[in-house]
């Protein structure tokens, strides 16, 4: 594995990234490559390097997994903002610095995303050309779950009380960075909170199991306006003509990924190749790093992105 900084050259913002490379890596032949993108609140640290990316590489791809703009060891200040228009602007950054590494295959170029990040990889892939093949884990649409859920079904009152916010952090009050989860699973329960994903995120998230220093589950509050008026589908029917995969687990919860995945598998009927994979016994955070629930779905997706992004190095 490398580590490395990729330069944001729109706005200055050093990328922070994990270049995860092939046992058999030799630097005088080109690879295809997967840009792995990590869920909300996460970093590359976590199920989207350590549990598919390093996947991918032991199947002969070269990937990059990075983390978010704002987030992680990236840069940017204020910290912890989520932008799904620079979410999905990261993805393009990585991709402008991997065609520039003599073992990238420019013309082989998949993506792949969990949860949010799921969502941001397939949205990224209807305007990135550059992008293959994409596959969603789970993919969370975080415009459609901040208009409902995370907003308590109240997008205008929300809205209202962000540029309220913004107001005051304008004018020196502290910023209003907020905590996406209980701190344990006990606390959660405590407060009458019953939900699988949340639960299962608290155990994720909050204990050795997932914890990493990056993941810090958290949002700056005042600058999350935009999400509200993102939708990560938007264009679909006409403008994803890549192939999509989108791999699901049907123990629903709040979050609402299996809604998400089966809506987008349904609306992308331009793509050349359009899979749907439906786990029975599976949930969101099975998919993150449980092997009874990552293993079938890599039987899957490992194949779909050998056929369309080749399946060995050349020379």
């Amino acid at each position: 594995m490398k580590s490395v900084q990729i330069q944001n050259a729109d706005m200055a913002l050093p990328i922070a990234a994990n270049i995860l490379l092939p046992s058999d890596f030799n630097e005088s032949r080109t690879y295809p490559t997967i840009v792995s993108v990590h869920p909300f609140g996460s970093c590359k640290e976590q199920t989207s390097g350590n549990v598919y990316g390093k996947a991918l590489a032991e199947a002969g791809f070269v990937v990059i997994a990075y983390d978010a703009s704002y987030q992680g060891e990236s840069g940017g200040a204020p910290r912890w903002i989520e932008s799904p228009t620079q979410r999905v602007e990261d993805i393009s950054h990585v991709i402008d610095y991997a065609v520039t590494l003599p073992y990238v295959d420019a013309d082989r170029i998949g993506a792949i995303g969990v949860c949010g990040g799921g969502a941001y990889a397939i949205n990224a892939t209807l305007t990135e050309k550059r992008i293959k093949a994409v596959v969603g884990i789970t993919p969370v649409n975080l415009g459609r779950l901040f208009r409902e859920g995370f907003s308590g079904f109240n997008p205008l009152g929300t809205l209202e009380a962000m540029a309220a916010q913004r107001t005051k952090e304008a004018r020196g009050d502290e910023l209003q960075v907020n905590e996406l989860l209980p701190p344990s699973v006990e606390a959660a329960r405590a407060n009458g909170l019953t939900d699988r994903d949340v639960l299962e995120a608290t155990d994720y998230y909050k204990t050795p199991r997932g914890q990493k220093p990056g993941g810090w589950t958290r949002m700056l509050f005042s600058h999350a306006q935009k999400t509200l008026s993102w939708d990560a589908f938007a264009f679909a029917e006409t403008l994803l003509t890549q192939p999509v995969m989108v791999v699901v687990g049907e123990k629903v919860g709040a979050f609402g990924a299996y809604r998400d995945g089966t809506e987008i598998y349904g609306r992308a009927i331009a793509s050349k190749d359009r899979q749907i994979v439906s786990l029975e016994n599976s949930s969101h955070y099975d998919l993150y790093d449980k092997p009874e629930a990552v293993g079938p779905a890599l039987e899957k997706l490992v194949p779909f992105f050998r056929v369309h992004l080749g399946n060995s190095a050349s020379a």
